[in-house]
């Protein structure tokens, strides 16, 4: 059986060091907000380039406090697009505003700024730029629209580690940055967690108090804050993980290529590259018009994959109200036609050819994903 996804591979390489890292946290006594996360915040600053990282429970609640930190709130609405799941949905809505979802560009799958007049309303706050599948969106163009009609700019990078826009790291393009530790991500915890990266000294004092009950070093709150701190284990697995990233994302880029390579010319549409990016490869996403057969095909196989998203936000039952700019044609035929293939570190060439023969198989059978 080939796994979608499989941590073990990564840990068996470095266990030696997570253990380690472990014993050194359950032997210190400390286990929230202590060494750890500080050192980790600081190491994960020097690997983005930028001078502030402040740790928290969950990518979700990372792009909720980026927004309560930057007072977007109840009766604002933020710019973001429909494809990227619940949980950037649930921050702009955990944060009290209300998300405007735009269309993305049917090449990338990623925001398209063409979009964005479309969406701009006098309630309009801020853009939530989602990094999708680990391809950076086209920010220059973001940001020039976001300057002009004086809007924040949030960068969702939860599947975008290691990934650069016009040879700077995304995350750290706006205002503000969210990052995920979700086990499954490129850099993963064994757990949950997250992290608000901004270059502004004052948000990221403010950041430490949102996520900590509004303390600052006194327990006494000066805002309303919340309880959402990256733990002390979780911030050493990271750690050691951090060091061994760049590692991982060659192995990642490397398998992808060999996906492309393998699947040139036939049914399976890759995205495209946004120009002047490089692509972290979270997830190897491609689009076929006819997914239930592929579906079943992989399953005959023992193929494990993904579908991110079956559903456009919109279509589901708890957020049919959102407001749209316009019609979301591009995001909904995504919906219906993307598959994500097994990708990891610790995945086989091998296992990729194999998947490759599986899909290709199908050719003549499942159309094609052009648009």
């Amino acid at each position: 059986m080939i796994r979608y996804f499989d941590y073990r591979p990564e840990y068996e390489q470095h266990r030696e060091e997570f253990e380690q890292a472990i014993h050194r946290v359950l032997d210190s006594g400390q286990l929230i907000l202590g060494p750890e996360v500080d050192a980790f915040e600081s190491e994960f600053a020097e690997y983005v380039a930028i001078p502030h990282a402040v740790a928290v429970g969950s990518g979700t609640d990372a792009i909720s406090l980026a927004l309560r930190g930057l007072e977007i709130g109840s009766g604002d609405e933020v710019i973001t697009t429909a494809n990227a799941g619940v949980p950037p949905i649930a921050a702009i809505r955990a944060a009290g505003a209300t998300p405007r979802l735009v269309d993305v560009d049917p090449r990338t799958l990623l925001l398209d700024p063409e979009r964005l007049d479309e969406a701009l309303t006098d309630r309009v706050r801020a853009i939530l730029a989602v990094h999708l599948y680990g391809q950076p969106v086209d920010m220059a163009p973001v940001l020039e629209f976001a300057a002009r009609h004086e809007l924040r700019v949030i960068e969702d990078c939860a599947q975008a580690h290691g990934a650069f826009y016009r040879d700077q790291h995304v995350g750290t393009w706006g205002d503000v940055a969210s990052f995920s530790f979700y086990p499954t991500k490129n850099l993963g915890a064994f757990g949950d967690g997250g992290i608000c990266v901004t270059g502004d000294r004052v948000l990221a004092e403010k950041l430490r108090m949102l996520r900590m009950y509004g303390y600052r070093d006194d327990a006494h709150s000066h805002c309303e804050g919340l309880n959402s701190r990256l733990d002390e284990l979780q911030a050493a697995i990271l750690r050691v993980k951090l060091q061994h990233l760049d590692g991982s994302l060659e192995t990642r880029r490397a398998l992808a290529a060999r996906y492309r390579e393998g699947l040139d010319g036939s049914a399976f549409r890759h995205p495209d590259f946004t120009p002047n990016s490089l692509h972290a490869y979270h997830l190897f996403v491609v689009e076929v018009e006819n997914r239930v057969l592929v579906c079943e095909r992989l399953t005959e196989k023992q193929i494990g994959f993904g579908i991110h998203y079956a559903l456009p936000v919109h279509e589901m039952e708890a957020y049919r109200f959102l407001a749209r700019a316009g019609q979301l044609d591009n995001a909904e035929t995504a919906s219906r036609r993307v598959i994500s293939l097994p990708l990891y570190p610790g995945l086989l060439a091998d296992a990729v050819d194999t998947v490759v023969a599986a899909l290709r198989s199908l050719d003549g059978r499942v159309g094609n994903g052009e648009r």
